[in-house]
């Protein structure tokens, strides 16, 4: 073990942050950011950082859980070799099954003090170059007025891909849905149900939505993560492209959405799988015909760019979900390497991810 790759200290912190607005979908909302940053010292200095996003109403992790595990995995670790991630990430999901956004936090302060110590950027951990990203932008569950005033400031901010939250109520969903076709014109519209539909009444929606000659270019999770039958019947009664986020948050889940066809998109997310095991189950995709989207939960630019990182030196996602910055205040003014309508551009990365908290 080379002296600089050993793991001399950690720190683990919680990260709070304000929204801009309330981040509201079909499953329960953020009104702020209360995350998890990890930070791991190598011994020549180094540090990297990694950050858990905990969503109790999604996944059940806890922040109290989280920060009690990634301290006691912070002990465990000190006096390692970090050039043993694929060891030490084996150990972790061993360890804590149900604790993904931790193993997120550490797989990615590991790799981010790798790659400052290598000096390469966290991109090319995945590929040749990297690939520019551009990202929707999410159009939370809201009343028609305040969805009409998001859109019309994100349009002419440059987006050009519209996520909106549906789930709750059909017939303002489909009010909301008619307004940013009729606000951001040409632009693409993504609906994201957060397992708030059945599979019939995603189908009727759908319909209804195409007698008014509105076409989404995907919809991603309408039904709930157990109902692999419903999902099956809404990825066969639609030319649309049907997406799992929910229904595949492990590589079992990824190998059962293959097998059965359930779905032709699959969302990717570090705080599902980890960083390392986020690679594996995109690289399963992508060999069975799978279509890819990025995505992320409430996080700072800190996770969100290591996504962008894994993303873009990949290089081969379709949908890129990258916008929770833009939902946090005074976000995007710390990210150099984000563009005020949405683009990742990670080629000036000098060496890690090349955020610090």
């Amino acid at each position: 073990m080379k002296k600089g790759e050993q793991v001399k200290g950690f720190a683990v912190s919680v990260l709070s942050a304000p929204l801009v607005q309330p981040f509201r979908t079909a499953l329960g909302q953020h009104d702020s950011l209360e995350n998890i940053l990890f930070t791991l010292e190598l011994g020549d200095g180094k540090k990297g950082f990694g950050e858990a996003a905990i969503a109790t109403h999604i996944t059940g992790e806890t922040l109290a859980e989280t920060y009690k595990n990634l301290k006691s995995v912070g002990q465990s670790l000190v006096g390692q070799d970090a050039s043993n991630y694929l060891r030490i990430s084996a150990k972790l999901h061993e360890r804590l099954p149900k604790n993904k956004s931790a193993i997120a936090a550490v797989e990615t302060a590991l790799l981010d003090a790798l790659t400052r110590q290598w000096q390469i950027p966290l991109w090319k951990f995945f590929g040749d170059k990297p690939k520019r990203l551009a990202s929707d932008i999410t159009i939370v569950i809201a009343d028609l007025k305040e969805t009409e005033e998001t859109v019309k400031k994100f349009y002419k901010q440059g987006f050009c891909a519209f996520k909106v939250k549906i789930g709750r109520d059909e017939d303002l969903d489909f009010k909301r849905v008619a307004a940013v076709k009729r606000l951001a014109p040409r632009s693409a519209i993504y609906l994201d149900a957060n397992q708030g539909y059945s599979a019939e009444q995603t189908i009727r929606f759908l319909k209804k939505l195409q007698r008014f000659k509105i076409r989404p270019d995907l919809i991603e999770q309408p039904v709930p993560r157990e109902d692999w039958e419903g999902l099956k019947k809404v990825t066969r009664s639609t030319k649309i492209p049907v997406c799992a986020d929910e229904s595949a948050r492990s590589i079992p889940e990824c190998l059962r959405l293959i097998h059965e066809k359930a779905a032709g998109v699959m969302n990717i997310k570090l705080m599902k799988f980890g960083l390392l095991q986020a690679r594996e189950a995109a690289m399963l995709a992508r060999a069975n015909d799978v279509k890819l989207m990025i995505g992320g939960m409430m996080e700072t630019s800190l996770a969100m760019t290591a996504s962008a990182h894994l993303a873009a030196g990949m290089g081969c996602f379709d949908y890129v979900d990258l916008d929770t910055p833009f939902f946090i205040k005074g976000a995007t003014r710390q990210n150099p390497f984000l563009s005020r309508r949405g683009v990742y551009d990670l080629k000036e990365v000098k060496a890690g991810i090349g955020i610090k908290p």
